[in-house]
């Protein structure tokens, strides 16, 4: 068997900490039931990151459905900070707390990806960005991962189901198993152009058996006009200074007119490798750093209590808004109710929290992940890596 949680029971409420389900048997044997406005926030982000990207709301959307709650939220993308809530739940305690379990489960990680995405996306500027880390993760949860990493701001996913429900078409190359199966880097490329369909691109590996510069000088000759790209996923071992291996066969590509072949780079890719070679690299395959990212750490917590400002200590109680200026993308956190002037650049504010679910209904839709990943990049321009950085 795998060791996965059956839709029905999550959706049940049956994925839950014991203790939320001992909480409401209490409740409903001691009638002390209350009507309670919680919030969801992040009072810290991961190695101190400026900013975040909101992930895994249309899980949430389902799970509320039906669910004599009102919600509201900040739409699924949005980039977020520290202490701002970014979910707010109202309702009788007991007809929501078993799900607080599973809905920070969803937030916490689909958040942790799409913003590990993101910033990798920043570092590649307007260079590709392809996630191929669902091996690193268990499979079951794959399409969450990948629909996260894409509207992050990948540029592609790999694996087939995955992209099938993102509505994109699956990307990869050739594994070195086939290399190895064929014995020879040009003759593994050359099946692999007689067998697949040829709108798929063209993109040989070159690291397997030979030096990366004569396989790259091998497969263009080979296969002339036809070869798309060249993907260098040299060991650790063997990488040396690879920006200047990458340099290196770059110039013996050109130099012999083979300008238009592009350099892919894979293996242990990061962020701050993003960085260092997107001088030379076309585009970048990135697995564990996107796939294993460290998850945003959400907490959900009563802030009112039967309309009420009521909180534990170390929490601001009352329901809040967040508002945010439309010029510099600066954010302001006000009590429900309070609308925010003018900010100080002279921009208008715009509230932030929206209306997802009334009473178990949901009244707005997330949008496709294509629509999602546009929203990402366009705020992505605004938002730098570092808080050193400025824009």
């Amino acid at each position: 068997m795998f060791h996965l949680a059956d839709p029905k029971d999550i959706k049940e409420g049956k994925i839950t900490d014991v203790y939320f389900e001992r909480t409401v048997k209490i409740i409903q044997a001691k009638g002390i039931d209350r009507r309670v406005t919680a919030e969801v926030r992040a009072s810290q982000l991961p190695a101190s990151y400026p900013w975040a990207v909101l992930a895994g709301l249309d899980e949430v959307l389902t799970l509320f459905e039906g669910i004599k709650a009102k919600l509201w939220a900040m739409p699924e993308g949005t980039f977020f900070h520290s202490f701002e809530p970014v979910l707010v739940i109202e309702g009788n305690y007991s007809d929501f707390a078993k799900y607080e379990t599973p809905l920070l489960g969803f937030l916490c990680q689909a958040s942790g990806v799409a913003t590990r995405a993101a910033r990798c996306k920043k570092a590649a500027g307007d260079k590709l960005i392809y996630h191929f880390g669902a091996r690193r993760m268990h499979p079951g949860i794959a399409p969450m991962i990948d629909r996260a990493s894409f509207i992050g701001g990948c540029d592609g996913v790999a694996v087939s189901k995955s992209a099938q429900e993102l509505g994109e078409e699956p990307i990869g190359t050739i594994p070195h198993a086939l290399v190895l199966l064929v014995g020879d880097t040009v003759k593994a490329t050359r099946v692999f152009d007689e067998v697949i369909e040829p709108e798929v691109k063209r993109v040989s590996l070159i690291d397997t058996l030979g030096d990366e510069k004569f396989e790259a000088l091998r497969v263009a000759e080979e296969l002339g006009k036809d070869l798309f790209g060249v993907r260098l996923d040299t060991p650790s071992s063997r990488r040396g200074d690879f920006l200047q291996l990458l340099k290196e066969v770059r110039w013996e590509l050109d130099l012999r007119g083979f300008n238009k072949v592009k350099l892919f780079v894979s293996g242990g890719i990061d962020e701050e490798k993003i960085n260092q070679l997107n001088q030379v690299a076309d585009a970048f395959g990135v697995g564990t750093w996107i796939s294993n990212a460290p998850v945003i750490d959400f907490a959900l917590d009563i802030v009112e209590m039967e309309g009420r400002p009521f909180a534990k200590k170390g929490k601001c109680s009352g329901t809040k808004q967040v508002w945010r200026c439309s010029s510099c993308d600066s954010t302001l956190i006000l009590p429900r109710g309070k609308r925010a002037e003018r900010c100080s650049c002279g921009g208008e504010m715009f509230p932030l929290l929206k209306p997802m679910i009334e009473e178990g209904k949901i009244v707005k839709k997330i949008p496709s992940a294509q629509r999602l990943r546009d929203y990402v990049l366009e705020q992505l321009q605004n938002y730098s890596l570092f808080f050193s950085d400025r824009m």
